[in-house]
């Protein structure tokens, strides 16, 4: 186990924001209606409808679960990589691999989250990126 440097705790700094944004998104999907649509005939109409590939679910208990494993996606982003670069920041600053499928997710979730999603999540993840990226260039440096 090692002390943190610069450049973990700038890595960890960019975990925790996506695990806060991942666990806010939970909580979200199974508490309160932010995630619900406005139109409530709309809601009514996703509870009774199954999508085309199956009949066993309806598009409302897809969208549920759709909603619920993206934040586990979120969550586990955050609790691997703070993780790896609190405690084993060799292992993380080691892997080039490592390193580039973090970096390659963050950025995924940028495309995602300027092109579908709302300003809130999209900046966070801009900010986790950023740090992200200086704990690369730090480690570098």
């Amino acid at each position: 186990m090692t002390m943190p440097n610069l450049a973990g705790s700038l890595i960890a700094a960019s975990a925790a924001v996506i695990l806060l944004l991942g666990l806010i998104h939970l909580l979200y999907t199974f508490r309160g209606h932010k995630l619900y649509p406005r139109d409530a005939e709309l809601e009514a109409r996703l509870r009774d409808v199954s999508p085309v590939i199956t009949r066993q679910t309806t598009m409302w208990k897809a969208w549920v679960g759709f909603n619920a494993s993206h934040s586990f996606g979120a969550i586990f982003f955050g609790v691997v990589y703070g993780y790896l670069s609190l405690a084993h920041g060799e292992l993380l600053f080691g892997s080039p691999f490592l390193l580039s499928v973090g970096l390659l997710l963050l950025l995924g979730y940028a495309f995602l989250g300027k092109r579908y999603w709302f300003s809130v999540p999209f900046r966070g993840i801009v900010v986790a990126t950023v740090l992200f990226v200086a704990g690369l260039v730090a480690h570098v440096a």
